[in-house]
């Protein structure tokens, strides 16, 4: 198996989630297999997110995935628990989309999903990257989806792999 680091490493520059466009480095995903939780709910972001995932973990040279779907956001805490204690997964991407509407709803399903997948990380050690997006418009997931902010699925297979090396 490679060493992280290692002179047969890939190495690519990507842009991440963070302001001052860090790079990723010597990503390399070689022997390592993903789980990835999907949301059906907003299901026209979440696939486009989806092929955002699977291409990051392609080019980092995962040794394979599995994709399982759930129902909505507030669903991706129990399936990533779920896979987490299973076990054959060196890491997780939890991908949805949770837009804004008229009602607290949003402030609920948001903080619960990102407090359930941060609880399934820390009881587990098993690495759960968080590909939610929380936005206000529909146009905002559609611009993070693959469009003009980039592929944030992308972005959470990518650290998916980096905190699976950690």
């Amino acid at each position: 198996m490679m060493k992280f680091g290692s002179p047969a490493v890939r190495n690519f520059n990507y842009p991440t989630m963070s302001s001052d466009s860090l790079s990723w480095q010597n990503i390399n995903a070689h022997g390592l297999k993903f789980a990835i939780v999907v949301a059906r709910f907003n299901s026209a972001i979440t696939a486009k997110l989806l092929e955002g995932a699977q291409e990051a973990l392609q080019k980092a040279g995962a040794s394979g995935h599995e994709v399982f779907h759930v129902p909505g956001a507030f669903e991706l805490p129990l399936a990533a628990m779920k896979l987490a204690r299973r076990g054959g997964f060196n890491g997780i991407v939890a991908l949805g989309a949770i837009v804004r509407g008229d009602t607290p709803h949003f402030d609920y399903v948001a903080a619960e999903t990102s407090r359930g997948l941060m609880r399934v990380s820390l009881d587990t050690g098993i690495p759960v990257a968080f590909g939610v997006l929380t936005t206000d418009t529909m146009e905002q997931a559609e611009a993070r989806a693959g469009g003009s902010a980039g592929n944030k699925g992308f972005d959470a297979a990518m650290t998916a792999v980096e905190m699976a090396r950690f």
